[in-house]
């Protein structure tokens, strides 16, 4: 069956489209692209959804279900995340949307959002995540994290804590100020230390694994990737040292860090908090490194939609 999956984020749209098997044991993809939008731009400030992110968005949105139709998608399913569930003009935006394409939207919850990325990990990475796992997911209004064991969700929290809202308050538009860059870190070190819930706080994983924008785009730039190639940094292990290095060399550049290769447009004002966000886990749970995938909620949409849930 030819599904399609379109995660409204507060920083990116994604689309995925894929044959599923029955179950979504395995699924082929078909068509998958991605598109920085900021739909959260200026929401921490006003608790709104500004005017204009909301109209780029749904524009996004409705051309990606025009893609999945044309591709032969038989379900196309549409899930809004942090932005969307955290603004109080939700119901008049998911109006919109829905009036726009013609498909109905699920605001999906922290809590969900994090097991669907669990789900969508696992299948990427091939059910290599037997054991204690600590899933992290840096999104534009919020951060997930969840502990698994032997595959199943045993705890899960979303904070809002995300790149798109740390950037509006810490920005670095030319170079790092290493003192302020510190601070930044400090505080998401500290927001974590406070806001994890014990069950994830005092976990012991095997393995961290971490996904979205500024994770697969440190773990291209550590790979030397000129060109973005999923087959290769799914699965890659970012060591701390290299995340550090990384940093380094980002803090060295301005207008540059946008013409860096598998560096999105849009991406360039986020990729330092982000690196502040990965950074501050990795020495919250002692970690040396972590495991990258570029699969996430996405994927978990089209399984959910594959086994008739959603």
């Amino acid at each position: 069956m030819r599904l399609a999956a379109i995660d409204l984020g507060s920083n990116t749209v994604h689309l995925l489209v894929a044959d599923a098997g029955p179950g979504g044991a395995a699924f082929r993809v078909v068509e998958s692209d991605q598109r920085v939008t900021r739909l959260g731009e200026g929401l921490a400030g006003s608790g709104r959804l500004g005017l204009v992110p909301a109209e780029r968005t749904a524009s996004v949105v409705a051309e990606y279900v025009a893609r999945a139709r044309a591709a032969g998608a038989e379900r196309i399913g549409i899930v809004a995340t942090s932005a969307v569930r955290e603004a109080a003009n939700q119901a008049e935006f998911v109006a919109m949307l829905e009036r726009a394409t013609g498909e109905r939207v699920r605001v999906i919850t922290g809590e969900e959002e994090a097991t669907l990325t669990l789900a969508g990990a696992l299948h990427g990475l091939r059910g290599s995540l037997d054991g204690s796992t600590l899933l992290f997911d840096i999104g534009g209004g919020s951060t997930e994290y969840l502990v698994a064991r032997a595959g199943t969700a045993v705890a899960a929290v979303s904070l809002r804590l995300g790149v798109v809202d740390l950037a509006e308050r810490y920005p670095f538009p030319a170079r790092v100020d290493w003192l302020r860059y510190q601070a930044l870190q400090d505080e998401v070190a500290g927001r974590l230390a406070r806001e994890l819930p014990p069950a994830i706080l005092t976990a012991r994983p095997a393995r961290i694994v971490g996904t979205a924008g500024t994770v697969t785009a440190l773990a291209a730039l550590d790979l030397g990737l000129t060109t973005y190639e999923r087959a290769r940094i799914q699965g890659h292990m970012l060591q701390r040292t290299a995340v550090e290095r990384l940093l380094q060399h980002l803090g060295t550049l301005t207008a540059e860090r946008g013409a860096l290769p598998c560096m999105e447009p849009g991406r360039a004002d986020l990729i330092v908090p982000g690196v502040a966000v990965v950074l501050a886990t990795l020495v919250t749970f002692t970690a040396g490194s972590l495991v990258v995938s570029d699969a996430a909620l996405r994927e978990g949409v089209v399984l959910q939609l594959s086994t008739g849930r959603a």
